[in-house]
């Protein structure tokens, strides 16, 4: 009962925080912000059921330093990278797919939607913190698939950061280090930490909770990740093309001939 418990009141959580940036979101015209709210909004998740759980596990204090180690680094990333620029091409589109009306649209739209994933996808947090079940080798694996997540995930924005500050690559495709292996070592490295975060839930007695990676694989592949970042980049960049033929999309891999 105490985990249905932390799970609502994890989902008011993150409601009235929504809601809160929401309207800073108007001040600043801007709603790509959401994107340098997005990992936090799974760290606050994991305070509130950390906060709640009735009896700690063996795994609260894990899953916090895990948690927030992934959290903190992917939002401040964003929210440099993101500092002067205006409000990013993808928001740009969905404003104008969705005016009149979208600065009260955008609430539900952007902040209130990326809430609701997020709190569902949080949920092997929950079940890792709350679990009674010593750790065990599922706890050493999944720590081992976030690590090699936060590896992908970290050093791959480094590499892009230090091609992109470099004024001779100005339209050029990055095709050296982690990118050379896959088109998105990033998103792949964050698949890896939800899956790792999965593991560790799994160990705990969570199974169910495979819900969460399984969004969040289909979310990188399908809807807001590849798909979405690839959809008109071969037109707008043409060397891109070359790039994708030879080239893994996710997985890393060789390099095709």
């Amino acid at each position: 009962m105490i985990e249905v418990t932390a799970f609502l009141w994890s989902g008011a959580a993150l409601l009235a925080f929504a809601v809160f940036f929401w309207l800073v979101s108007l001040v600043k015209d801007d709603v790509s912000i959401v994107d340098s709210l997005w990992s936090l909004m799974f760290l606050l998740a994991a305070l509130t059921y950390s906060w709640l759980a009735e009896v700690s596990g063996p795994r609260e204090v894990l899953i916090l330093v895990l948690a927030g180690v992934w959290a903190v680094r992917l939002s401040a990333y964003i929210t440099w990278r993101n500092h002067g620029q205006p409000e990013d091409y993808r928001y740009q589109e969905i404003r104008r797919n969705n005016e009149p009306g979208f600065r009260i649209k955008s609430l539900y739209i952007v902040f209130i939607l990326q809430a609701f994933l997020a709190w569902i996808i949080s949920l092997p947090l929950l079940s890792a913190i709350s679990g009674p079940a010593e750790p065990g080798l599922l706890d050493y694996a999944g720590i081992g698939l976030w690590a090699v997540g936060m590896y992908f995930e970290a050093v791959g924005d480094f590499q892009l950061t230090r091609f992109r500050s470099d004024p001779s690559n100005k339209g050029k495709v990055l095709d050296s280090g982690l990118w050379r292996l896959s088109r998105h070592p990033n998103y792949f490295g964050n698949f890896t930490i939800w899956w790792g975060f999965y593991l560790i839930a799994l160990s705990a007695g969570g199974w169910w909770t495979i819900i969460s990676p399984l969004l969040m694989t289909f979310m990188l592949l399908k809807v807001s990740g590849v798909a979405l970042l690839e959809k008109d980049i071969s037109g707008r960049r043409p060397e891109y093309r070359e790039y994708i033929r030879r080239t893994n999309a996710f997985f890393p891999g060789p390099r095709r001939g």
